[in-house]
């Protein structure tokens, strides 16, 4: 397939159609996977490296046909931006746990208590057993990988569930897992929301689901009915904050990227942008200078990603159409055409101190359009944040390093990129996960290795302890010791 083509959109019921066949008995799988588990508990490291180094052979030979999938799936994506946001982060996850994974297998010291010495501690990772992951269509490739490296490298067996919505993908992945996996060390299916459903309710010994925070509850509902533990990583309104002073020139190039790649369909997209109120025009300027920079040829170019499918596409042309009517000033960042209903093609757009009223703002966008918001003060822009739920990424722009301590002190996030967007998510050895509403849970390098473990506590105690002073028949040795032990506790 070319690169630069389009594709006609896959109408819902095609998309389930396609996935339909991949899905087979849960129950069943899950089964074949926990006896695989019990026959091996603790797996060596050479088979866990085995397992990451077939992934990423799976990734090197499959490459150029998964880009032509997801390409397929969204109606266009340029295999240029899912090498770069999606191949690339997932060869770096598994080669970091291939690096580092023999070493965090190992046992950690710890200290025990003076009063129980001599004896000695550890905490022993030991891998769960079957864990399920929940990848979601927006980066169908990365975010099944990413948790798939840490759970491998932990000595699980996994069940992975693909979208519906990327069909071709699913379809693929599943395809190619299958010649180098045995399905009783890594499983993928895809399907409908019943589907999901089931995959959530199997008795699983961790699930991590990425996804929006609406269907995060069901899942976590779901889940919850066997006491799964759970990670979530879901979503939100990602601020991003110019400090007075910016670079607006610098600040609107790391902001359209961040809002325009994927057109939008990202998790840690800058949701809107807090600017001091004297420069939201000169800001918009830069950012249409920016936008039209990157994506010269606009909507028609083979760089710019459609919107996955009509219903998300419908939700984004709502949200402009009701804020048009509302008076709110839009700014277009393309020239030229600003939508193609036919190949769910949506040109971004600026929208200037929209009302908070309206759904762009009640809601996550996940998706090119981009509110500007004006402040008078950071103290300001803070409390707004405060009142907010709390987002998965913000994102300040700022040289002042008292002003930058106080909002990393003063809020509340997922993570934190400052002078930029998205990059925080890349690095391996920093935990990626949401807070409150944007998720629970981390993961990402040793993070990822540690959630899917238990970090078993281990005591050894000696033949000679001191712990035998502090049993009954409790007498005047025992009170002088308790004496003893409560000034030093």
């Amino acid at each position: 397939m070319d690169n630069a083509s389009f594709t006609r959109p896959l109408t819902r019921r095609h998309r389930m159609e396609r996935a339909q066949p991949f899905s087979s008995d849960l129950q069943a799988a899950y089964a074949q996977q926990r006896d695989a588990f019990r026959a091996d508990p603790y797996p060596a490291w050479e088979l866990r490296a085995d397992r990451l180094r077939r992934l990423l052979a799976l990734l090197r030979e499959g490459e150029t046909r998964i880009c032509e999938a997801i390409n397929s799936d969204f109606g266009q994506r340029s295999h240029a931006e899912t090498q770069a946001l999606e191949l690339v982060p997932s060869l770096s996850a598994l080669r970091h746990a291939l690096r580092h994974g023999r070493g965090w297998m190992r046992a950690r010291r710890a200290s025990p208590g003076i009063w129980f010495r001599p004896a000695g501690a550890r905490v022993l990772p030991q891998p769960l057993g079957v864990v399920g992951i929940i990848a979601p269509w927006n980066y169908p490739l990365y975010l099944a990988m990413g948790p798939l490296a840490s759970a491998l490298a932990a000595g699980n067996r996994a069940m992975l569930k693909l979208s519906e919505y990327a069909p071709d993908f699913a379809g693929l992945f599943g395809e190619l897992v299958r010649e180098r996996f045995d399905p009783d060390e890594l499983a993928v299916f895809a399907g409908d929301a019943e589907q999901a459903s089931a995959f959530s309710s199997l008795p699983l010994d961790h699930l991590l689901f990425t996804g929006s925070t609406a269907v995060g509850h069901r899942v976590m509902s779901a889940a919850s009915a066997r006491l799964v533990p759970v990670t979530l990583e879901l979503g939100g309104k990602s601020p991003a904050v110019l400090a007075p002073g910016t670079d607006l020139r610098l600040a609107a190039r790391r902001i359209v990227y961040g809002k325009l790649v994927n057109a939008g369909q990202t998790c840690v997209a800058p949701d809107h942008v807090h600017v001091p109120r004297a420069q939201v025009q000169a800001f918009a300027d830069e950012c249409v200078r920016a936008a039209r920079e990157m994506y010269p040829q606009g909507l028609l170019g083979a760089d710019y990603c459609s919107i996955i499918d009509t219903r998300h596409y419908l939700r984004l042309t709502r949200m402009l159409g009701q804020a048009r009517e509302a008076g709110v000033p839009v700014v277009p960042l393309f020239d030229g055409e600003q939508s193609q209903d036919a190949r769910h093609r949506l040109a971004p757009a600026l929208l200037l101190d929209p009302p908070a009223r309206l759904q762009v703002m009640q809601e996550e966008i996940f998706g090119p359009l981009l509110p500007l918001l004006g402040y008078e003060c950071t103290e300001e822009v803070i409390d707004r944040i405060n009142e907010q739920p709390r987002p998965l990424a913000l994102y300040w722009f700022d040289d002042d390093a008292t002003r930058i301590e106080q909002m990393l002190r003063t809020t509340h996030s997922g993570g934190v990129t400052l002078n930029d967007t998205l990059m925080h998510v890349a690095q391996d050895e920093l935990p990626f996960g949401g807070v409150g509403p944007s998720g629970m849970g981390h993961y990402h390098g040793r993070w990822g290795f540690d959630t899917f473990s238990k970090l078993k506590p281990v005591l050894a105690q000696r033949r000679l302890a001191g712990t035998a002073l502090v049993r009954p028949p409790y007498g005047k040795t025992f009170a002088r010791l308790i004496a003893v032990m409560k000034r030093w506790a």
